[in-house]
């Protein structure tokens, strides 16, 4: 498998990352007193939109204030001077990201950045903003913002810690890491279940089932990498809303879809009672008119452990199948501002 952006090492070194993240990358800057804040707006597309969902799935419970995520142009009409905007970009130059953060700094919101430049980092340096810069990738390829996760998010979950609104936080990144670790080890045999899965669903177009926050955010990412490693077709879902509506649509045409539709389920330990139910009652279903139905899973000790573990494994699986399609899982030249092998990027859109 060609893999130009050296993709793949990036993927799998995520437990290495998430630790260089925690010990290495600090807020340049007091952040706000705590007092101050009212709610949190997380602003992000793409790799750093996701990385707002997994704040919002590990850190909104804890959280004594709102927290809200938005991924496009135009801010929510809340936004004050009580309002901790966090704004995520590795490059600094997601338009929509450093307009509606400009826009939010013009209303008086607290802004917190976490980039390696561009413009918003000129924005933070003029606003005098708390923020945490990221190394800027060196030599002739660099890999794209979705490799770069762990240290998109753990610094604003040390941030969120210091701030009082997520309690505990550097015991659940070192447990995060120790799981991380011990889910790579698991995975280096050549019949782990990520060569399981990636056989049971290749060639087929997979739907991707999680339940509440970590189930939802896993599943966002395991379609996402499918889709740009892969460059396959894939979609998620969510329960309870798919036993509302989207249950019902398996009842016609199952003579196709069980040749061309897989079915991933993403598991962890803080479903509710009756989400767990419903996952049995989406296998009874939709048993007929699937290729098959996966479950995975997560292990590790608490919501921030099972996500990323979720997240590895969904991570390595499209890996997987973008050698089995031999496809160069780094490159998605039809996303503006992607790079590319050359190591210059589309547009200045990358994010």
């Amino acid at each position: 498998m060609s893999d130009s952006l050296g993709f793949a090492d990036a993927l799998t070194g995520l437990p290495d990352q998430v630790e260089a993240a925690f010990r290495r990358l600090t807020v340049t800057g007091p952040l706000p007193d705590h007092d101050s804040i009212a709610n949190v707006l997380v602003l992000g597309t793409g790799a750093a939109g996701w990385v707002g969902d997994l704040l919002a799935a590990v850190a909104g419970p804890f959280m004594p204030v709102p927290l809200q995520v938005h991924k496009g142009f135009s801010p929510p009409s809340f936004v004050d001077s009580s309002t901790l905007v966090v704004a995520i970009s590795a490059s600094g130059n997601a338009p929509e990201t450093v307009s509606v953060a400009t826009e939010c700094v013009e209303a008086g919101g607290q802004l917190f950045a976490v980039t390696s430049g561009g413009a918003l980092g000129a924005l933070a340096d003029s606003a005098e903003a708390p923020t945490v810069f990221l190394p800027v990738a060196e030599g002739p390829t660099h890999v794209p913002p979705r490799a770069r996760i762990g240290a998109l998010a753990i610094p604003v979950l040390s941030a969120f810690e210091r701030l009082g609104f997520y309690p505990g936080g550097r015991e659940w990144i070192a447990a995060a890491i120790a799981q991380l670790r011990t889910r790579r080890a698991e995975l280096e045999g050549t019949d782990s279940i990520v060569s399981s899965l990636a056989a049971e669903l290749a060639g087929t177009i997979p739907l991707i089932y999680g339940g509440s926050g970590v189930g939802r955010a896993a599943a966002i990412r395991w379609k996402d990498q499918i889709n740009q490693s892969a460059k396959s077709p894939a979609w998620w879902g969510l329960l309870p809303d798919v036993m509302h509506a989207e249950l019902a649509g398996w009842g016609q045409h199952g003579d196709i879809t069980r040749q061309i539709m897989s079915l991933v389920l993403l598991r962890h330990d803080e479903e509710p009672p009756e989400v767990a139910e419903q996952f049995g009652v989406i296998e009874e279903w939709t048993q007929e008119v699937m290729v098959g139905i996966n479950t995975v899973q997560a292990q590790g000790e608490g919501s921030l452990a099972q996500l990323l573990d979720l997240v590895y494994v969904g991570d390595l699986v499209s890996l997987a199948l973008a050698e089995r399609y031999g496809i160069d899982p780094g490159p998605t030249p039809v996303i503006a501002g992607s790079p590319v092998p050359d190591g210059t990027d589309a547009d200045s859109k990358e994010i």
